[in-house]
């Protein structure tokens, strides 16, 4: 990568290229479940992939949640529906299990589709300064305000892991780098924006709902990463907030 001064209000130039440097990429590791062997001994398999016989803990949740008949019992269309929302949302296995990880995800799903058009309703973020790129680690949501207009969002995001987690407080952007790529790991961090040492806005090719979490780092979708590149800059407001479960 090529080397570039950067001169910010927080810090030296060399100490800015360092926290580039060590920006950690956010790793799409799968999300894990425990289950017994008696359930992976009960485990149909179809055509097409696997589905299990198996009722979770969270069965009657997980159907109420997609609309099922809730009675708590798994049934051949139960598991069919419960493994295409562990699909779409990055959960493995994906086997049509209602265990907690996928009851966890559901939750977090919910609370973000709650937010719908009012993410800020608590007046957590502080708007009053302009354009603020806000970000709650509880709902583990983003958005962009311009005082009380939303401008984008809210949108999904996946912050820092247990031990790794995205710092809170009121940051600025202070580098932006197209095409980044992580010097420790050597992942792509597309649309990436600086805001806090190593930490970042950027894109991931996984999914932003699979665990454990990034090493710090503001995770996105590829649509959604590439609007924040373009409604941000450098000097622009982020501030962060709230606790991601789990950290």
């Amino acid at each position: 990568m090529k080397r570039r001064l950067i001169v910010g209000r927080r810090g030296s130039g060399a100490r800015r290229r360092a926290g580039a440097s060590l920006a950690l990429a956010a790793l799409t590791l799968p999300l894990t479940m425990a289950w017994g062997t008696s359930a992976q001994a009960a485990t149909v398999h179809s055509a097409a992939s696997p589905c299990t016989a198996v009722r979770g803990p969270y069965q009657k949740q997980a159907e109420k949640f997609l609309g099922l008949r809730v009675d708590g019992r798994q049934s051949a269309s139960d598991c069919r529906a419960i493994r295409d929302f562990q699909t779409s949302h990055g959960i493995t296995p994906n086997i049509g299990y209602a265990g907690p990880v996928t009851w966890g995800v559901m939750s977090l799903v919910t609370q973000q589709k709650a937010a719908g058009n009012n993410p800020n309703k608590a007046h957590k973020c502080p708007t009053g300064k302009g354009r603020i790129a806000c970000v709650d680690l509880t709902r583990q949501l983003s958005w962009i305000q311009d005082g009380s207009k939303l401008v984008f969002g809210p949108v999904p995001i996946r912050s820092g892991r247990d031990g790794y987690e995205t710092r809170t407080g009121a940051k600025k952007i202070y580098w932006r780098h197209l095409h980044h790529v992580s010097t420790l790991y050597n992942v792509p961090m597309p649309y990436s924006q600086f805001f806090d040492g190593g930490q970042a806005f950027h894109s991931i090719s996984g999914s932003v709902w699979s665990a454990p979490g990034s090493h710090g780092c503001v995770n996105m979708r590829d649509k959604d990463a590439k609007k924040y590149w373009s409604l941000l800059g450098n000097g622009d407001d982020v501030f962060v907030y709230g606790r991601k479960s789990g950290t």
